[in-house]
Protein backbone atom coordinates (compact mmCIF):
# COMPACT_ATOMS: atom_id res chain seq x y z
CA UNK A 1 0.00 0.00 0.00
CA UNK A 2 1.06 3.45 -0.80
CA UNK A 3 2.74 5.19 2.22
CA UNK A 4 0.14 7.89 2.69
CA UNK A 5 -2.55 5.09 3.26
CA UNK A 6 -0.89 3.35 5.66
CA UNK A 7 -2.18 3.87 9.10
CA UNK A 8 0.50 5.40 11.69
CA UNK A 9 1.60 3.85 14.93
CA UNK A 10 -0.70 5.32 17.82
CA UNK A 11 0.28 7.21 19.94
CA UNK A 12 2.48 4.86 22.94
CA UNK A 13 0.91 4.94 26.37
CA UNK A 14 3.89 6.94 27.86
CA UNK A 15 2.20 8.90 30.93
CA UNK A 16 1.30 6.70 33.72
CA UNK A 17 0.46 8.28 37.39
CA UNK A 18 3.92 8.27 39.21
CA UNK A 19 1.91 5.05 41.55
CA UNK A 20 1.71 3.24 38.83
CA UNK A 21 5.29 3.14 37.96
CA UNK A 22 6.30 2.10 41.66
CA UNK A 23 4.36 -0.96 40.59
CA UNK A 24 1.31 0.31 42.71
CA UNK A 25 2.69 0.58 45.93
CA UNK A 26 1.27 3.26 47.28
CA UNK A 27 -2.41 3.60 47.96
CA UNK A 28 -2.71 6.81 45.74
CA UNK A 29 -6.79 6.39 43.92
CA UNK A 30 -7.46 5.03 41.04
CA UNK A 31 -9.42 7.06 38.15
CA UNK A 32 -11.24 5.21 35.82
CA UNK A 33 -11.24 7.10 32.86
CA UNK A 34 -7.82 8.62 33.52
CA UNK A 35 -5.99 5.68 34.38
CA UNK A 36 -7.22 3.05 33.15
CA UNK A 37 -9.89 3.32 29.68
CA UNK A 38 -6.51 4.55 28.19
CA UNK A 39 -4.51 0.89 29.12
CA UNK A 40 -8.22 -0.51 27.56
CA UNK A 41 -8.10 1.78 24.42
CA UNK A 42 -4.71 0.82 23.58
CA UNK A 43 -4.62 -2.71 23.90
CA UNK A 44 -8.37 -4.26 23.85
CA UNK A 45 -10.74 -2.00 21.98
CA UNK A 46 -9.00 -3.34 18.93
CA UNK A 47 -10.83 -6.51 19.49
CA UNK A 48 -13.15 -6.12 21.88
CA UNK A 49 -14.79 -2.87 20.70
CA UNK A 50 -18.55 -2.07 19.42
CA UNK A 51 -18.20 -4.04 15.94
CA UNK A 52 -17.96 -7.55 16.33
CA UNK A 53 -16.21 -8.01 19.96
CA UNK A 54 -14.36 -10.97 19.83
CA UNK A 55 -16.53 -13.52 22.29
CA UNK A 56 -18.88 -10.80 22.59
CA UNK A 57 -16.92 -8.92 24.92
CA UNK A 58 -17.19 -5.20 24.49
CA UNK A 59 -15.06 -3.39 26.85
CA UNK A 60 -15.84 0.10 25.30
CA UNK A 61 -18.67 0.24 28.01
CA UNK A 62 -18.67 -0.64 31.70
CA UNK A 63 -22.05 -2.00 31.54
CA UNK A 64 -20.75 -4.11 28.33
CA UNK A 65 -17.89 -5.33 29.73
CA UNK A 66 -19.31 -6.16 33.14
CA UNK A 67 -21.52 -8.69 31.28
CA UNK A 68 -18.97 -10.64 30.49
CA UNK A 69 -19.60 -12.01 27.10
CA UNK A 70 -19.80 -15.54 26.04
CA UNK A 71 -18.14 -15.62 30.03
CA UNK A 72 -19.54 -14.38 33.38
CA UNK A 73 -18.42 -10.15 34.66
CA UNK A 74 -14.89 -10.60 34.45
CA UNK A 75 -14.20 -8.51 36.97
CA UNK A 76 -14.61 -9.21 41.08
CA UNK A 77 -14.77 -5.79 42.85
CA UNK A 78 -12.82 -5.30 45.54
CA UNK A 79 -10.80 -8.86 44.45
CA UNK A 80 -8.09 -8.83 41.58
CA UNK A 81 -6.72 -11.89 42.17
CA UNK A 82 -10.16 -13.73 41.47
CA UNK A 83 -11.21 -11.39 38.58
CA UNK A 84 -11.04 -13.02 35.16
CA UNK A 85 -9.65 -10.03 33.77
CA UNK A 86 -6.27 -10.10 35.62
CA UNK A 87 -5.86 -13.79 35.07
CA UNK A 88 -5.89 -13.44 31.37
CA UNK A 89 -3.53 -10.52 30.78
CA UNK A 90 -1.20 -12.23 33.53
CA UNK A 91 -1.69 -15.41 31.78
CA UNK A 92 1.44 -17.30 30.03
CA UNK A 93 -0.15 -20.00 27.79
CA UNK A 94 -2.50 -19.25 24.76
CA UNK A 95 -5.12 -17.66 27.22
CA UNK A 96 -3.09 -14.62 27.72
CA UNK A 97 -4.57 -11.17 26.66
CA UNK A 98 -3.66 -9.83 23.92
CA UNK A 99 -3.15 -12.86 22.16
CA UNK A 100 0.31 -13.21 21.24
CA UNK A 101 -0.27 -12.85 17.23
CA UNK A 102 -1.10 -9.42 18.10
CA UNK A 103 1.72 -8.41 20.01
CA UNK A 104 3.93 -8.51 23.31
CA UNK A 105 1.63 -8.88 26.87
CA UNK A 106 1.03 -6.06 28.84
CA UNK A 107 3.54 -4.57 31.07
CA UNK A 108 3.87 -5.26 34.85
CA UNK A 109 3.44 -2.03 35.27
CA UNK A 110 -0.24 -1.01 33.23
CA UNK A 111 -1.57 -4.35 35.36
CA UNK A 112 -1.32 -3.29 38.18
CA UNK A 113 -2.76 -0.15 37.53
CA UNK A 114 -6.16 -2.37 36.89
CA UNK A 115 -5.37 -4.36 39.80
CA UNK A 116 -5.14 -1.25 41.89
CA UNK A 117 -8.73 -0.13 40.32
CA UNK A 118 -10.05 -3.57 40.91
CA UNK A 119 -9.27 -3.60 44.62
CA UNK A 120 -10.64 -0.24 44.39
CA UNK A 121 -13.97 -1.05 43.63
CA UNK A 122 -13.80 -0.97 40.20
CA UNK A 123 -15.29 2.06 40.68
CA UNK A 124 -16.37 4.61 37.65
CA UNK A 125 -15.43 8.34 37.75
CA UNK A 126 -18.75 10.36 38.96
CA UNK A 127 -19.17 12.23 35.30
CA UNK A 128 -19.47 8.54 33.76
CA UNK A 129 -22.16 6.57 33.88
CA UNK A 130 -22.56 2.32 33.24
CA UNK A 131 -23.44 3.01 29.77
CA UNK A 132 -20.80 6.14 29.02
CA UNK A 133 -18.89 5.04 25.60
CA UNK A 134 -15.46 5.34 26.59
CA UNK A 135 -13.98 6.27 22.94
CA UNK A 136 -15.85 9.26 22.90
CA UNK A 137 -14.84 10.35 26.58
CA UNK A 138 -11.42 10.00 25.92
CA UNK A 139 -11.75 11.74 22.64
CA UNK A 140 -13.21 14.55 23.76
CA UNK A 141 -10.22 14.58 26.55
CA UNK A 142 -7.61 14.88 24.33
CA UNK A 143 -6.03 18.07 23.50
CA UNK A 144 -4.61 18.83 20.18
CA UNK A 145 -0.55 19.95 20.31
CA UNK A 146 0.03 23.72 19.06
CA UNK A 147 1.31 23.99 16.03
CA UNK A 148 5.28 24.20 15.54
CA UNK A 149 6.60 27.44 14.63
CA UNK A 150 8.89 26.38 11.99
CA UNK A 151 8.96 22.49 11.36
CA UNK A 152 11.91 20.82 11.86
CA UNK A 153 10.79 18.17 8.76
CA UNK A 154 8.49 18.12 5.66
CA UNK A 155 4.85 17.55 6.17
CA UNK A 156 3.03 15.31 3.44
CA UNK A 157 1.04 17.39 1.49
CA UNK A 158 -2.36 15.13 1.48
CA UNK A 159 -4.94 18.29 0.94
CA UNK A 160 -4.94 21.23 -1.06
CA UNK A 161 -7.41 23.51 -1.88
CA UNK A 162 -7.84 27.07 -4.05
CA UNK A 163 -10.14 29.46 -2.27
CA UNK A 164 -13.16 30.88 -3.84
CA UNK A 165 -10.85 34.29 -5.55
CA UNK A 166 -8.19 32.01 -6.30
CA UNK A 167 -5.81 34.47 -4.40
CA UNK A 168 -4.68 31.84 -1.91
CA UNK A 169 -3.95 28.02 -1.45
CA UNK A 170 -5.05 26.12 1.92
CA UNK A 171 -2.94 22.75 2.43
CA UNK A 172 -3.05 20.55 5.09
CA UNK A 173 -0.47 20.93 7.74
CA UNK A 174 0.66 18.97 11.18
CA UNK A 175 -2.20 19.85 13.51
CA UNK A 176 -3.13 22.84 11.16
CA UNK A 177 -4.10 24.21 8.10
CA UNK A 178 -1.27 26.52 5.99
CA UNK A 179 -3.18 29.42 3.66
CA UNK A 180 -0.11 30.49 1.30
CA UNK A 181 -0.54 33.33 -1.48
CA UNK A 182 -0.60 31.97 -4.52
CA UNK A 183 1.33 34.88 -6.66
CA UNK A 184 4.40 34.94 -4.08
CA UNK A 185 4.32 31.20 -2.56
CA UNK A 186 4.36 33.09 0.90
CA UNK A 187 2.91 31.65 4.06
CA UNK A 188 0.02 34.30 5.01
CA UNK A 189 -2.09 32.05 7.38
CA UNK A 190 -2.12 28.78 9.74
CA UNK A 191 -5.26 27.70 11.05
CA UNK A 192 -4.64 24.87 14.31
CA UNK A 193 -6.94 21.55 13.95
CA UNK A 194 -8.27 18.65 16.01
CA UNK A 195 -6.76 16.93 13.26
CA UNK A 196 -3.34 15.93 12.94
CA UNK A 197 -3.84 16.21 9.54
CA UNK A 198 -6.57 17.28 6.79
CA UNK A 199 -7.32 14.37 4.00
CA UNK A 200 -9.77 16.38 1.69
CA UNK A 201 -10.17 20.19 1.50
CA UNK A 202 -13.45 21.97 -0.08
CA UNK A 203 -14.54 25.53 -0.17
CA UNK A 204 -18.24 26.39 0.37
CA UNK A 205 -20.29 28.71 -2.20
CA UNK A 206 -20.34 31.39 0.81
CA UNK A 207 -16.13 31.06 1.57
CA UNK A 208 -16.45 28.56 4.72
CA UNK A 209 -13.95 26.34 4.00
CA UNK A 210 -14.51 22.21 5.10
CA UNK A 211 -11.95 20.15 6.20
CA UNK A 212 -12.26 16.06 6.63
CA UNK A 213 -9.40 14.14 8.02
CA UNK A 214 -8.50 13.09 11.52
CA UNK A 215 -5.84 11.25 13.80
CA UNK A 216 -5.23 7.86 11.65
CA UNK A 217 -6.74 5.28 14.15
CA UNK A 218 -8.07 7.69 16.82
CA UNK A 219 -10.65 10.31 15.44
CA UNK A 220 -11.90 11.66 12.10
CA UNK A 221 -14.07 14.63 11.72
CA UNK A 222 -15.68 17.07 9.21
CA UNK A 223 -15.47 21.13 10.37
CA UNK A 224 -16.32 24.05 8.83
CA UNK A 225 -14.06 26.81 9.26
CA UNK A 226 -14.69 30.92 8.32
CA UNK A 227 -11.36 32.19 7.43
CA UNK A 228 -13.01 35.80 7.16
CA UNK A 229 -13.15 35.70 11.19
CA UNK A 230 -10.75 37.69 13.23
CA UNK A 231 -6.94 35.19 13.61
CA UNK A 232 -6.01 35.09 17.15
CA UNK A 233 -2.91 36.98 16.59
CA UNK A 234 -0.26 37.92 13.73
CA UNK A 235 3.02 36.96 13.71
CA UNK A 236 5.41 38.46 10.92
CA UNK A 237 2.14 39.37 8.76
CA UNK A 238 1.04 35.86 9.16
CA UNK A 239 -2.04 35.10 10.65
CA UNK A 240 -2.58 32.69 13.00
CA UNK A 241 -6.20 31.66 13.39
CA UNK A 242 -7.36 28.93 16.39
CA UNK A 243 -9.65 26.30 14.69
CA UNK A 244 -10.39 24.57 17.78
CA UNK A 245 -11.42 26.68 20.66
CA UNK A 246 -12.52 29.86 19.05
CA UNK A 247 -16.14 29.55 17.58
CA UNK A 248 -15.71 32.42 15.36
CA UNK A 249 -13.15 30.29 13.37
CA UNK A 250 -15.02 26.89 14.10
CA UNK A 251 -17.97 27.36 12.90
CA UNK A 252 -19.48 24.00 13.13
CA UNK A 253 -18.52 20.49 13.22
CA UNK A 254 -20.55 18.31 11.05
CA UNK A 255 -19.06 14.76 12.16
CA UNK A 256 -17.07 13.34 14.48
CA UNK A 257 -16.36 9.42 14.08
CA UNK A 258 -13.83 6.80 15.31
CA UNK A 259 -11.20 6.90 12.22
CA UNK A 260 -9.94 9.51 9.41
CA UNK A 261 -12.21 11.32 6.87
CA UNK A 262 -10.57 10.53 3.98
CA UNK A 263 -12.46 12.47 0.87
CA UNK A 264 -14.82 15.57 0.82
CA UNK A 265 -17.70 16.14 -2.43
CA UNK A 266 -19.68 18.91 -2.82
CA UNK A 267 -22.46 18.70 -5.39
CA UNK A 268 -22.81 21.22 -7.84
CA UNK A 269 -25.36 23.80 -6.75
CA UNK A 270 -22.99 23.54 -3.15
CA UNK A 271 -26.29 22.66 -1.55
CA UNK A 272 -25.11 18.84 -0.83
CA UNK A 273 -21.77 17.53 0.89
CA UNK A 274 -20.60 14.30 1.07
CA UNK A 275 -17.66 12.30 2.98
CA UNK A 276 -16.27 9.09 3.31
CA UNK A 277 -13.61 7.64 4.89
CA UNK A 278 -11.47 4.67 7.14
CA UNK A 279 -14.78 3.82 8.62
CA UNK A 280 -16.32 2.60 4.94
CA UNK A 281 -19.25 5.03 6.17
CA UNK A 282 -20.22 7.55 3.46
CA UNK A 283 -22.23 10.42 4.95
CA UNK A 284 -24.72 13.10 3.24
CA UNK A 285 -25.66 16.41 4.49
CA UNK A 286 -28.17 18.86 3.52
CA UNK A 287 -26.52 22.14 3.16
CA UNK A 288 -29.00 24.43 1.67
CA UNK A 289 -30.43 26.21 5.06
CA UNK A 290 -26.43 27.06 5.64
CA UNK A 291 -24.13 25.43 7.52
CA UNK A 292 -25.96 26.01 10.85
CA UNK A 293 -28.76 24.30 10.24
CA UNK A 294 -27.39 21.75 7.91
CA UNK A 295 -28.60 18.45 8.31
CA UNK A 296 -27.28 14.70 7.57
CA UNK A 297 -29.40 13.64 5.73
CA UNK A 298 -28.43 9.30 5.41
CA UNK A 299 -25.02 7.47 6.67
CA UNK A 300 -24.44 4.83 4.00
CA UNK A 301 -22.18 1.43 4.71
CA UNK A 302 -21.77 0.60 1.02
CA UNK A 303 -18.31 -0.58 1.27
CA UNK A 304 -16.58 -3.60 2.57
CA UNK A 305 -13.40 -1.06 3.51
CA UNK A 306 -12.06 2.50 3.66
CA UNK A 307 -13.87 5.06 0.95
CA UNK A 308 -11.12 6.63 -0.65
CA UNK A 309 -13.17 8.79 -3.03
CA UNK A 310 -16.66 10.52 -3.63
CA UNK A 311 -18.15 12.02 -6.42
CA UNK A 312 -21.75 13.96 -7.33
CA UNK A 313 -23.57 13.31 -10.58
CA UNK A 314 -24.01 17.42 -12.15
CA UNK A 315 -27.72 16.87 -11.23
CA UNK A 316 -26.64 16.01 -7.96
CA UNK A 317 -29.16 12.83 -7.42
CA UNK A 318 -26.50 10.08 -7.38
CA UNK A 319 -23.04 9.74 -5.67
CA UNK A 320 -20.11 7.79 -6.70
CA UNK A 321 -17.82 6.32 -4.28
CA UNK A 322 -14.08 4.71 -4.40
CA UNK A 323 -12.87 1.59 -2.25
CA UNK A 324 -10.49 0.12 -0.63
CA UNK A 325 -12.24 -3.00 -1.25
CA UNK A 326 -11.33 -2.43 -5.06
CA UNK A 327 -14.71 -1.38 -6.36
CA UNK A 328 -16.45 1.75 -7.77
CA UNK A 329 -19.91 1.94 -6.70
CA UNK A 330 -23.05 4.13 -7.46
CA UNK A 331 -25.51 5.16 -5.26
CA UNK A 332 -29.23 6.84 -5.93
CA UNK A 333 -29.31 9.77 -3.48
CA UNK A 334 -32.85 10.21 -3.43
CA UNK A 335 -34.21 6.05 -3.45
CA UNK A 336 -31.52 5.80 -0.84
CA UNK A 337 -30.14 2.50 -2.74
CA UNK A 338 -26.95 1.09 -4.18
CA UNK A 339 -27.29 1.19 -7.76
CA UNK A 340 -24.12 -0.53 -9.07
CA UNK A 341 -20.51 -1.79 -8.56
CA UNK A 342 -17.78 -1.81 -11.02
CA UNK A 343 -15.24 -4.31 -9.77
CA UNK A 344 -12.87 -4.33 -12.65
CA UNK A 345 -9.85 -2.47 -11.17
CA UNK A 346 -9.29 -5.39 -8.61
CA UNK A 347 -7.05 -3.17 -6.47
CA UNK A 348 -7.93 -0.82 -4.46
CA UNK A 349 -9.51 2.24 -5.94
CA UNK A 350 -8.50 5.81 -4.78
CA UNK A 351 -10.73 8.31 -7.28
CA UNK A 352 -14.00 8.47 -8.95
CA UNK A 353 -16.03 10.62 -11.22
CA UNK A 354 -19.03 10.70 -12.91
CA UNK A 355 -19.02 12.93 -16.59
CA UNK A 356 -21.55 15.43 -17.06
CA UNK A 357 -24.40 13.91 -19.14
CA UNK A 358 -24.41 10.96 -16.47
CA UNK A 359 -23.38 8.40 -18.67
CA UNK A 360 -19.90 7.61 -17.56
CA UNK A 361 -18.28 6.72 -14.51
CA UNK A 362 -14.64 7.47 -14.25
CA UNK A 363 -12.38 5.52 -11.42
CA UNK A 364 -8.56 4.94 -11.09
CA UNK A 365 -6.22 3.61 -8.30
CA UNK A 366 -3.79 1.11 -7.75
CA UNK A 367 -3.62 -0.60 -10.80
CA UNK A 368 -2.25 2.46 -12.61
CA UNK A 369 -4.78 3.22 -15.53
CA UNK A 370 -8.44 5.27 -15.52
CA UNK A 371 -10.92 3.20 -16.41
CA UNK A 372 -14.43 4.30 -17.59
CA UNK A 373 -17.49 2.19 -17.25
CA UNK A 374 -21.17 2.70 -18.83
CA UNK A 375 -23.81 3.68 -15.91
CA UNK A 376 -26.85 1.13 -16.92
CA UNK A 377 -28.71 0.41 -13.81
CA UNK A 378 -30.64 -2.54 -15.42
CA UNK A 379 -27.24 -4.32 -16.79
CA UNK A 380 -24.86 -3.06 -14.67
CA UNK A 381 -21.29 -1.24 -14.79
CA UNK A 382 -19.65 -2.02 -18.21
CA UNK A 383 -16.17 -1.23 -18.96
CA UNK A 384 -15.76 0.98 -21.67
CA UNK A 385 -12.69 2.46 -21.93
CA UNK A 386 -9.24 2.02 -20.11
CA UNK A 387 -6.29 5.08 -20.00
CA UNK A 388 -3.26 4.29 -19.34
CA UNK A 389 0.27 6.05 -18.86
CA UNK A 390 1.20 6.31 -15.23
CA UNK A 391 4.14 4.33 -14.31
CA UNK A 392 2.73 4.36 -10.36
CA UNK A 393 -0.72 3.98 -8.65
CA UNK A 394 -2.88 6.78 -9.38
CA UNK A 395 -3.62 8.67 -5.98
CA UNK A 396 -5.83 11.28 -7.02
CA UNK A 397 -8.63 11.65 -9.54
CA UNK A 398 -10.54 14.72 -9.95
CA UNK A 399 -12.91 15.92 -12.82
CA UNK A 400 -12.25 19.32 -14.23
CA UNK A 401 -15.82 21.65 -13.46
CA UNK A 402 -15.64 23.65 -16.77
CA UNK A 403 -14.01 20.82 -19.72
CA UNK A 404 -14.33 16.95 -20.42
CA UNK A 405 -10.74 16.75 -19.00
CA UNK A 406 -9.82 14.87 -15.93
CA UNK A 407 -6.68 14.88 -13.53
CA UNK A 408 -4.78 12.64 -12.01
CA UNK A 409 -2.07 12.87 -9.42
CA UNK A 410 0.51 9.60 -9.42
CA UNK A 411 2.80 7.83 -7.28
CA UNK A 412 5.38 7.53 -10.36
CA UNK A 413 5.70 11.83 -8.86
CA UNK A 414 3.89 13.06 -11.95
CA UNK A 415 0.30 14.89 -12.41
CA UNK A 416 -1.09 14.53 -15.58
CA UNK A 417 -3.85 15.85 -18.08
CA UNK A 418 -6.51 14.17 -19.70
CA UNK A 419 -9.31 14.40 -22.68
CA UNK A 420 -12.10 12.08 -21.19
CA UNK A 421 -13.96 12.09 -24.15
CA UNK A 422 -10.95 10.36 -26.15
CA UNK A 423 -8.83 8.87 -23.62
CA UNK A 424 -5.55 10.35 -24.71
CA UNK A 425 -3.29 12.26 -22.43
CA UNK A 426 -3.14 16.11 -23.28
CA UNK A 427 -0.11 16.70 -20.91
CA UNK A 428 2.15 15.40 -17.81
CA UNK A 429 3.48 17.68 -15.62
CA UNK A 430 6.87 16.28 -13.83
CA UNK A 431 8.97 18.17 -11.63
CA UNK A 432 7.50 16.68 -8.11
CA UNK A 433 10.71 14.56 -6.48
CA UNK A 434 7.73 12.12 -4.52
CA UNK A 435 4.45 10.90 -4.65
CA UNK A 436 2.24 13.10 -5.57
CA UNK A 437 -0.66 13.50 -2.85
CA UNK A 438 -3.21 15.87 -3.72
CA UNK A 439 -4.50 17.84 -6.75
CA UNK A 440 -6.68 20.69 -7.05
CA UNK A 441 -7.55 23.15 -9.58
CA UNK A 442 -8.28 27.17 -9.47
CA UNK A 443 -12.09 28.48 -9.43
CA UNK A 444 -11.80 30.20 -13.01
CA UNK A 445 -10.14 26.92 -14.23
CA UNK A 446 -6.49 28.02 -15.54
CA UNK A 447 -3.99 27.34 -12.52
CA UNK A 448 -3.39 23.58 -11.31
CA UNK A 449 -2.13 23.01 -7.57
CA UNK A 450 -0.61 19.69 -6.85
CA UNK A 451 0.97 18.94 -3.55
CA UNK A 452 3.76 15.82 -2.65
CA UNK A 453 4.67 13.65 0.11
CA UNK A 454 7.97 15.16 0.66
CA UNK A 455 6.04 18.51 1.31
CA UNK A 456 6.01 19.94 -2.04
CA UNK A 457 3.41 22.12 -3.94
CA UNK A 458 4.03 22.93 -7.31
CA UNK A 459 1.64 25.60 -9.21
CA UNK A 460 1.14 24.76 -13.22
CA UNK A 461 -1.09 26.58 -15.85
CA UNK A 462 -3.75 24.00 -17.40
CA UNK A 463 -4.40 23.28 -20.33
CA UNK A 464 -0.55 23.89 -21.76
CA UNK A 465 1.19 22.48 -18.44
CA UNK A 466 3.53 25.36 -17.71
CA UNK A 467 5.58 25.38 -14.57
CA UNK A 468 4.58 28.64 -12.80
CA UNK A 469 6.17 27.93 -9.28
CA UNK A 470 7.15 25.59 -6.41
CA UNK A 471 7.70 25.95 -2.72
CA UNK A 472 7.59 24.23 0.57
CA UNK A 473 4.19 23.70 2.06
CA UNK A 474 5.44 23.11 5.89
CA UNK A 475 6.31 26.48 7.70
CA UNK A 476 10.47 26.41 8.12
CA UNK A 477 11.46 24.26 5.43
CA UNK A 478 12.52 24.98 1.89
CA UNK A 479 12.66 22.68 -0.85
CA UNK A 480 15.94 21.08 -1.70
CA UNK A 481 15.60 22.76 -5.37
CA UNK A 482 13.83 25.86 -6.19
CA UNK A 483 14.41 25.17 -10.09
CA UNK A 484 11.57 23.58 -11.42
CA UNK A 485 12.10 21.09 -14.93
CA UNK A 486 10.43 22.00 -17.85
CA UNK A 487 7.05 19.89 -18.13
CA UNK A 488 7.27 16.74 -20.32
CA UNK A 489 4.84 16.57 -23.28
Amino acid sequence: MVRFLMVVSLLLFSCLPAWSQQGGRDNSPVSFIRDVAPIFKENCFGCHGAKNPKGKLDMTKIEALRKGGTKDDPIVPGKPDESHLVDVLKASDASRMPPRETGDALPAAKIAVIERWISQGAKIDSELTPSTDIVKQLRRRWTPPAPLEKYSYPVQMTALAFSPDGKSLVASGHHELTIWDTESGKLTGRLKTRSRRAMALTFLPDGMLVAGGGRPGEEGDVSVYNLKAAPAKTVDGVAWFDGVSDAKVLVRRLLETDDEVQCLALSTDGKSLAAGGCDRMIHLWDLSPGIAGAKLLQSIENHADWVFGVAFSADGKRLASASRDKTAKLWDITAKESLLTFPDHQNPVFGVALKSDGKLGYSAGEDRQIRSWTITTDQGAKQAKTMAGHNGPILKLIQHSKNPWLITASADNSVRLWNADTAAVMKTMAGHTDHVLSIAVSPEGSTLASGSYNGEIRLWKIPDGTAIRDFSGSPGQQLASTTTPAPKK
